[in-house]
């Protein structure tokens, strides 16, 4: 019996778009952003990864690694305190890339219009989306996590344990807590690039429906 095996943590609930159409919208208005190439790039990567806004902003280049399309974040910088390791798509990965010679040399990959000392600020996705239209009843930074989980979960494709995990929610006990540290990795892989095609497929138009 896994019940109670999540630790249940105080819900704070976050507007989010969870219609494949509505996302789609979405998709394509931050297509065509304009702005700030960090902000740019830290927008489109959003969606992409499952992670919160403080730990996106964050990222720094000694984090990524291209040859194995890993992103892994310390510890220190997650709010379990778990290091975390996120798989990345194709087009993540591309996105990346977008800002590699704009910030390469720097230690931030999406850093500060001000100084590339310190990242983009926190309100800086949410300020990006009221810019596109979007108001704070309809979709927030965090909610692109409530936005994947949900979809994910509908697509009938994928175990939940597998969702969690990407989602980085704590697991309680320690034996469970290291197995499930690497555990789903491959799944979670697959799950990556699909969810990065299906994002693809309702930015351009195209079929709602989960492909198979």
């Amino acid at each position: 019996m896994l019940l109670g095996a999540l630790i249940q943590p105080t819900v704070k609930h976050f507007a989010a778009i969870t219609d494949p159409r509505e996302f789609g919208a979405l998709l394509r208005a931050i297509e065509g952003y304009v702005g700030d190439p960090a902000v740019m790039h830290a927008l489109k990567l959003t969606p992409h990864v499952f992670q919160r806004p403080g730990e996106l902003r964050q990222i720094e280049w000694t984090e990524i690694d291209f040859a194995k399309a890993v992103w892994t974040l310390p510890a220190a910088k997650m709010k379990m305190r778990q290091p975390h390791a996120v798989p990345l798509s194709r087009q993540a990965l591309a996105i990346l890339e977008g800002m590699r010679g704009l910030s390469g040399n720097g230690k931030y990959v999406f850093p500060s219009v001000r100084t590339r000392a310190r990242p983009i600020s926190d309100n800086t996705i949410n300020a990006a989306l009221r810019r596109l239209g979007y108001s704070k009843e309809q979709m927030t930074a965090h909610g692109f996590r409530t936005s994947a989980s949900s979809l994910l979960n509908e697509s009938g494709k994928w175990n939940p344990d597998a969702i969690e995990r990407a989602l980085a929610h704590m697991v309680a006990g320690s034996i469970r807590r290291i197995y499930n540290q690497s555990a789903y990795w491959a799944e979670r892989v697959e799950m990556a690039q699909w969810w990065s095609d299906y994002l693809c497929q309702l930015r351009d138009g195209g079929n709602v429906d989960f492909p198979r």
